[in-house]
């Protein structure tokens, strides 16, 4: 069965946008090209494009940023509803007694189309509609053909497989233990220091605390919602940061706190090296929540000019002109790599869907004539296939399971207990802050 090549073959500057199979300015067919780019086209002018005949089959380029983009003006379900109805069209319209050689040049064609849907967006088939769709498309191809017949189970229990994976992945992640922060700063306050459990108890190596991170990263940490993996991506970050900001406000030593503060310093940089920019804007978040800069007297204890380097590397001022070089830089080390570690690029994932928005948002869908504007979706399918082609990179490191255990479950402090910490670490200052600070202690522990 054909194998779809990686996807940092799909995609390159001078000619991601560029159809093979036509060569003609101008209309043709429903769809407009200029300099053989297809710039807009009708709705279903694209979607007789996507389907492969004896002569022709689309290529990957368009494949992805159509399946892409359609889900825009129609669920998949239909979409896949129409390619069904179009492939038995042409099997209905082909010359009488000619089945079997019509089925034999098209069969692997649609079945490398079915292929790359399948393993490209998965998700899609999660809707019974269309495995239902699928398997009625699939079996057509494979009746009378054992070949055939193989493939097409090939191609169902990989799908099956890769289905069953995530959500068996999600059920895990369900159970999590969902210990409150309260039970935590409850326990910081009865317990011994010497019988506390923090980070640095748990992996005393900043660098192996990166590596790990960055196997969440690339496999991001799943989503409990069940609902897509752009909201695992929001909730890891959110996690993280607060993560940092409670393991830093926990200890009740001025010095403990002061290491703990050094040793994400250390464990931001290691990740700055890796490529892991996502995980990198998570401790500096973290770090600079107001409960943890309050802390004077213990960021008076801690070196901060790696730091400091740190923080002028993720400034935001420009666009964030810094990180966005350091981030081309990366991407370069990447496509030269021969390593799976040189490979690693995870871009600060909240820039990475602001840019995407802003550029879905300041470029219209359809054009006046009423085409697709198809231009503005080779742009999107380009950033959403780097996107994809740094997640599939392979993580190097080896797993520590404890770790990630501790950074995926561990309960994390709300807003609330984050100050409440901080004020039981370093007194309020002034009389605004004595007074939440007796509030919160009312509140999170029935102290007066």
């Amino acid at each position: 069965m054909p194998q779809t090549p990686p996807f940092a073959a799909m995609f390159d500057s001078s000619s991601y946008n560029r159809n093979l199979y036509q060569t003609k300015e101008g209309s043709c067919g429903g769809l407009y090209y200029h300099d053989n780019n297809l710039l807009s086209g009708s709705l279903e002018a694209l979607i007789h494009h996507l389907v492969p005949n004896v002569d022709y089959y689309p290529d990957r380029t368009y494949i992805f940023t159509f399946l892409l983009s359609s889900r825009l003006f129609m669920h998949p379900y239909e979409l896949m509803a129409k390619v069904c109805h179009l492939c038995i069209e042409q099997q209905r319209l082909s010359e009488p007694g000619l089945d079997k050689n019509w089925t034999q040049k098209i069969a692997p064609k649609i079945l490398q189309l079915l292929t790359e849907w399948t393993e490209t967006f998965p998700y899609d088939f999660r809707d019974e509609r269309m495995m239902r769709n699928l398997k009625e498309l699939a079996q057509r191809i494979a009746s009378g053909d054992e070949m055939y017949r193989k493939n097409v189970q090939q191609l169902l229990q990989n799908l099956i497989r890769k289905l069953a994976a995530v959500t068996q992945y999600e059920e895990v992640l369900a159970k999590i233990d969902t210990t409150t922060s309260t039970d935590r700063l409850t326990l910081l306050k009865t317990k011994p220091q010497s019988i506390q459990r923090d980070i640095i108890t748990v992996c005393n190596d900043p660098y192996v605390l990166a590596q790990q991170l960055t196997h969440i990263e690339l496999s991001c940490y799943g989503d409990r919602k069940k609902t897509r993996n752009l909201e695992a991506y929001v909730e890891w970050f959110n996690r993280l940061s607060y993560l940092v900001a409670t393991e830093i406000c926990m200890p009740v030593k001025k010095k403990h706190r002061a290491r703990v503060i050094e040793y994400f310093i250390d464990v931001a940089r290691e990740c700055f090296n890796i490529g892991n920019f996502n995980s990198l804007m998570a401790i500096i978040s973290g770090m600079n929540m107001t409960p943890v800069s309050r802390l004077k007297k213990t960021w008076a204890k801690v070196k901060t000019a790696k730091f400091d380097i740190l923080e002028h590397q993720m400034d935001p001022s420009s666009n964030f002109y810094n990180y966005r070089t350091a981030l081309r830089g990366a991407t370069q080390r990447s496509l030269t790599a021969h390593s799976n570690r040189e490979k690693i690029v995870i871009p600060f994932f909240s820039l990475l869907i602001k840019d995407i928005y802003f550029l879905n948002e300041g470029c219209a869908n359809r054009l006046p004539n009423g085409h697709v504007n198809f231009e503005k979706f080779w742009e999107l399918a380009k950033q959403v296939s780097e996107f994809m082609t740094w997640k599939q990179v392979e993580c190097p490191f080896e797993r520590d399971w404890k770790i990630l255990q501790y950074l995926l479950s561990v309960p994390v402090f709300s807003d609330d207990a984050l100050y409440l910490a901080s004020y039981e670490s370093e007194g309020p200052e002034n009389h605004i802050e004595k007074d939440r600070w007796k509030t919160l202690r009312s509140a999170l522990l029935g102290r007066v």
